[in-house]
């Protein structure tokens, strides 16, 4: 009977073990997932706050014309 309680306590303790570090795995696949959408979703702000700008520059550029400078000879 003592062989059987300390084989099913050895037996125990390392599905412990396991379903621990399967845990703290899993917590951390979790916490890098947060992590990486969080990062995606400031990315696509910040490229659609550039593609934005980069809109404004160009109707500014396309709205002001060139100055044309002419040469005088004197």
């Amino acid at each position: 009977m003592v062989k059987n309680s300390r084989s099913r306590a050895a037996a125990e303790a390392a599905f412990l073990r396991t379903q621990t570090q399967s845990l703290s795995r899993n917590r951390v696949v979790s916490e890098t997932e947060s992590i990486n959408h969080a990062r995606d979703a400031n990315t696509a702000r910040l490229k659609a706050l550039r593609l934005q700008k980069e809109a404004a520059e160009r109707a500014a550029a396309e709205s002001t014309s060139p100055m044309i400078k002419r040469d005088r000879i004197v």
